[in-house]
């Protein structure tokens, strides 16, 4: 099956994992994810129907948009694809008018343009709530035409919620499996780029995400699958799951010589049928 990658760029993005997320993805109708992100395991995988969920409005909003009205956004986008606005006075007058505009459709746009636009695709807000991604410095950003067209015809098997995990939890029901890609577990007390929707995933939230996983797979019979950092701790909240481990390679980091290889964690939380 060919690859498809996403048309954001994304911190944590799963694309270099779909083929082992895919291979401990037990069989189901419908695929459930409460932190979408970028959207990696919804493309590379074929369910019947999907549930997508982020907490992150601006997000499930393009997504929503692109759906609704693939030709308009994408031309739409296009626009602001030209040489002209690839420079840094331009890409900031355009995130103050982001961080000052409510209308849904053209936050979208700008949001495209400061994700290709910005510096290493991050997605960070400041305690106000504005975006406060700098300037990129690329020489030509990449107009993911091709991978929002693909992404939209996807789309139409998809529905695209913004809420909190435990909204999405609620909304399954048996027949569809739950993948989970939380903010990482931080791997040191130091490391702590958890915030990314502007709000923190504490410890706490770690261990409420892995008490409602092992909830749906032994009470209410829904397999749940969840990748974070390998740790002892993460072993220890995921101790009634199934573990695996893979070495992969952290795609975003300050500089390139930190892109070491981290242990990644897959726990799932399946409990199979017995069959006489």
């Amino acid at each position: 099956m060919k690859k498809h990658r996403a048309f954001l760029k994304w911190a944590g993005g799963k694309y270099s994992l779909v083929e082992e997320i895919q291979r401990h993805l037990p069989d189901a109708r419908k695929l459930i994810e409460p932190f979408v992100g970028a959207g990696s395991v919804f493309l590379n995988t074929n369910y019947d129907h999907y549930l997508l969920a982020d907490i992150n409005p601006d997000l499930i909003n393009l997504y929503n948009h692109l759906k609704d009205e693939p030709e308009r956004f994408v031309e739409d986008a296009r626009a602001l694809f030209q040489p002209e606005y690839n420079q840094k006075e331009v890409y900031l007058d355009l995130r103050i008018e982001f961080n000052q505009c409510t209308d849904t459709y053209r936050r979208s746009l700008l949001f495209l343009y400061m994700n290709r636009h910005g510096f290493n695709g991050l997605c960070r807000y400041n305690k106000k709530g504005g975006f406060n991604v700098p300037f990129g410095s690329y020489k030509k950003p990449y107009f993911p035409e091709k991978e929002m067209y693909f992404f939209a015809e996807k789309a139409k098997k998809a529905t695209f919620v913004c809420e909190g995990y435990l909204e999405t939890f609620k909304r399954a029901r048996k027949g569809c499996v739950i993948y989970c890609d939380p903010p990482y577990a931080p791997l040191s007390t130091t490391a702590n780029f958890t915030s990314y929707a502007g709000n923190g995933f504490s410890l706490d939230d770690q261990a409420a995400l892995a008490d409602v996983a092992e909830k749906a797979a032994f009470e209410r019979d829904i397999p749940v699958l969840i990748s974070n950092h390998d740790t002892i701790l993460t072993r220890r909240l995921y101790h009634g799951a199934t573990l695996n481990s893979i070495k992969v390679k952290r795609t975003i980091s300050r500089n390139g010589a930190g892109r070491n290889k981290v242990d990644e964690l897959m726990a799932l939380f399946y409990a199979p049928k017995c069959t006489e």
